[in-house]
């Protein structure tokens, strides 16, 4: 529900961030917030679609291989429509997202939390923080969240709309681009599909699988694909 707060903080994004507004906001909430990073992640089909902005480090790392594994607390946030907290991601996530829990561990992530960013019963997005220490966010940290999840929410539809309504490219973030986002991957499963005879979801894990067993991004493995380099239909070196 949009609050005073929330208002507040679209105000000042899109008056202070014309050109990067998804940028500000990710950057402005990390630093309001006690959480280490924030990003914000379009959703379709209740999977990752792709990151519209995020504070770096970490959170780009955490966005990707949730992309690549199709686990984690924003694919469940998302597919419920329920904010999901992890404030000991060590202690309580394992089986619930066994491999992405490990590989984030791994990168000193300890705490998760991710709000929906939704309308009614349209689902945007999440807006994804995480943490390096373990701890939950007390009421008035939780309130702020909530908050920047709503300016998030306004802001992708803002977004949006310049998108549909012909704002030049460079303007809006890769993921609103009509042109660019995970185009390469959309066509590098629709490859897949024709070449092994899978259906689309099926080809999808297919790329997400040699992407996690060759360490890449589903992106770089994808433009393989188009570009003939890599076939994924062979076992992995």
């Amino acid at each position: 529900m949009e609050s005073y707060r929330s208002r507040q903080i679209l105000h000042r994004v899109l008056d202070e961030g014309r050109d990067r507004p998804a940028e500000l906001i990710v950057r402005w909430c990390a630093e309001a917030l006690p959480v280490s990073g924030a990003a914000v992640v379009l959703m379709a089909r209740d999977q990752p679609a792709g990151t519209v902005a995020s504070s770096g480090g970490a959170a780009a790392d955490l966005e990707e291989l949730q992309f690549v594994l199709g686990e984690g607390p924003c694919v469940e946030c998302s597919a419920t429509g329920r904010a999901v907290l992890v404030p000991d991601l060590g202690a309580v996530a394992r089986d619930r997202w066994p491999t992405f829990a490990a590989r984030a561990v791994e990168r000193g992530v300890c705490a998760l939390f991710s709000l929906p960013l939704r309308v009614g019963e349209i689902r945007l997005g999440v807006l994804d923080l995480h943490r390096d220490a373990p701890g939950p966010l007390v009421d008035g940290d939780l309130a702020e969240a909530l908050a920047f999840a709503d300016a998030a929410t306004a802001l992708l539809l803002h977004l949006q709309e310049r998108a549909l309504t012909g704002a030049s490219p460079g303007d809006l973030p890769p993921t609103l681009d009509l042109e660019h986002g995970r185009a390469v991957v959309h066509q590098a499963t629709g490859m897949l599909a024709v070449q092994t005879g899978l259906d689309l979801p099926a080809a999808l894990v297919l790329l997400r699988a040699r992407a996690y067993t060759l360490d890449l991004t589903v992106a770089e493995v994808a433009r393989g694909v188009v570009d003939g380099t890599l076939d994924v239909r062979r076992p992995a070196p």
